[in-house]
């Protein structure tokens, strides 16, 4: 988890109050939140280094990356200030600075976000958390900017409206921050990759470098602002001077963008001349369409009183719960049974009502909550009907004496496809994009392989080896969002000195008969992966009619043997269980 370090004089300043080392341990577990070190006792800490508090937070809270947004979130916890509102200024649009989108973004960066901050006035501290957290959202949120790279401007040195846009890297001429001269794209990018300078950003280069176009914010007056998502401009870079802030945010990821640009917007809004108040950027996309950033809107959320009280072994009240709910940042409103919650935009993390049920366990105390066995469940968790299905095969295999494996998922591509005689059609597997060995290319889409490298691993097995495996397989399914689907399959093959075909066609039907599968049969198909005249698929239905295959069901063909390096003969079978739902 990120661990946050905060100067211990000050922080304990803007709490209003010195503790104990107990008393602030004692504060933090009540919030949810760990001291892990405190370095005024610490004899390695340097004589002119002030003593630091380093405090762990949970990954998925971003409003508490930062000295403000922790000393805000613990004082609104003791009650000793309200939880503020953020507002977004109602500018008309024709005096709004505004973000102009350029059609080439689309295919390296397509998503752009902006806010402005009037009137901050920054101290060395404040302007080194600020600088701390956009560091922390790269490193964390953004992953390392490849989702979301933030940009911060001195507004004064620039003139808008501004312009995002792709260029060649030739094109893109401009003095980076911190650096001595002017340089294009191209020579930014060998600059940057010697390490002489700025060594951090080397990560961060593959991002763009090998696209044909790089992305790149203008004002008006073709001054870059920056080059996302490597580095900024030196024309507009902040100071300690530095009054009113414009910050730019590109992304190839629409939630992560909105999500980072409302954290850096609620946390440094609090310097703005206007506290929490923040200026709108209109960005004005390639297709015409409009959209105004940040937005700031309170998400609403409806949670049951029963439920909170049902979690948490409580009974209390509408109202009471919402009392405790203004010590966690949010209003809410009592709807009789239920509860109206409001979000604030510094939540991103709440998304269910589970997650309001934690906060007022919370704010109540974890350590106050009854100590009682429920004798009911507050869920309503049940096995798939899939899985209940699987686990019913996996049983009566193993009753009837066969082993069972659970090789990988992955594969390489000749293992679930040239070794078993069959042809990729390129619509079928789902393929890794920059695979680390040749072993793990593909998806399996049959459970062949993994039972077939078994048997050639197992040589020193007594013989016959009668295995299987019930798990799942992937194929590719265009008309999902995802673009792919698991599939519940069920395979077993066994190995002998003879072919075993009878021993399989056995399990076939020992298994279809504790499912009380009455009408399917077995009919001779040709298929390559199997011996001529050796492979059947297996049908549910009858044979004159209303019939469809779920699977195959033979001896292997030699080829395949000898591809998988097996002496002796073996039998397979595997089917679909899905469709015996």
């Amino acid at each position: 988890m990120p661990t946050i370090g905060v100067d211990k004089e000050d922080f304990y300043a803007a709490l209003g109050q010195r503790f104990t080392a107990d008393e602030f341990q004692d504060l933090c577990f009540d919030y949810g939140i760990e001291l892990d070190e405190d370095t005024e006792d610490d004899p390695s800490r340097p004589p002119e280094e002030k003593p630091q508090l380093k405090i762990e937070v949970p990954a998925n809270r971003s409003d508490l990356l930062c000295f403000e947004g922790i000393a805000r979130s613990l004082n609104i916890f003791r009650g000793r200030e309200p939880a503020p509102t953020y507002r977004v200024l109602d500018v008309p649009e024709d005096q709004m600075q505004y973000i102009a989108v350029a059609k080439e973004t689309a295919d390296v960066r397509p998503f752009v976000a902006g806010a402005i901050l009037r009137g901050v006035k920054f101290t060395q501290a404040s302007y080194d958390s600020f600088i701390g957290l956009q560091d922390k959202l790269h490193q964390n949120l953004a992953r390392e900017r490849t989702l979301v790279a933030i940009g911060t401007h001195d507004l004064d040195t620039l003139k808008g409206p501004f312009t995002y846009e792709a260029r060649k890297p030739e094109d893109i001429r401009f003095r980076p921050l911190n650096q001595q001269k002017e340089m294009n794209g191209s020579e930014l990018m060998v600059h940057l990759e010697s390490g002489r300078v700025d060594k951090h950003l080397g990560r961060y280069l593959h991002i763009i470098r090998d696209a044909p176009r790089y992305p790149v914010i203008y004002d008006s007056k073709e001054v870059v602002c920056s080059l996302p998502p490597i580095i900024n401009g030196d024309h507009s870079k902040i100071t300690l001077n530095t009054t009113n802030v414009f910050i730019e945010l590109t992304a190839t990821d629409r939630t992560k963008l909105e999500v980072i640009c409302n954290s850096m917007v609620t946390m440094f809004s609090q310097y703005s001349a206007e506290p929490f108040e923040v200026e709108p950027v209109l960005i004005k996309e390639a297709d015409g369409t409009k959209r105004i950033t940040p937005n700031l809107t309170p998400v609403k959320m409806e949670v049951d009183v029963g439920y909170i009280n049902g979690c948490c072994g409580l009974d209390l009240s509408a109202d009471a719960i919402c009392q405790l709910l203004e010590r966690m940042a949010y209003s809410s409103r009592s709807l009789g049974s239920r509860i109206e919650v409001s979000i604030p935009p510094t939540r991103p993390d709440v998304l269910h009502a589970c997650d309001v049920m934690e906060d007022v366990a919370v704010a109540y105390g974890f350590n106050k909550l009854p100590r009682t066995l429920s004798n009911r469940s507050a869920t309503v968790g049940k096995p798939l009907p899939i899985n209940k299905l699987a686990d019913i095969v996996r049983l009566e295999c193993a009753m009837a004496g066969w082993l069972e494996i659970m090789p990988l998922i992955l594969c390489s591509h000749d293992e679930n496809f040239s070794w078993l005689n069959r042809q990729d059609d390129g619509k079928t597997a789902v393929k890794l994009a920059n695979p680390k060995t040749a072993e793990y290319q593909v998806v399996r889409t049959s459970l062949l392989p993994g039972l077939l490298k078994t048997i050639r691993d197992n040589k020193s097995v007594r013989l016959p080896l009668k295995i299987f495996e019930t798990s799942d397989i992937a194929l590719k399914d265009d008309s999902l969002e995802r673009r792919a689907r698991n599939e519940r399959h069920w395979a077993a093959a066994y190995s002998g000195k003879t072919s075993g075909f009878e021993v399989i066609q056995g399990l076939l039907d020992r298994i279809f008969l504790m499912l009380r599968v009455d009408e399917y049969f077995i009919k001779e198909i040709s298929d390559s992966t199997f011996f001529p005249g050796r492979a059947a698929g297996v049908y549910l239905g009858n044979r004159e009619k209303d019939n469809r295959r779920i699977g195959e069901i033979g001896v292997l063909h030699p080829e395949v043997l000898d591809k998988f390096e097996i002496r002796y003969p073996v039998s397979v079978l595997e089917l679909n269980l899905e469709v015996l739902l």
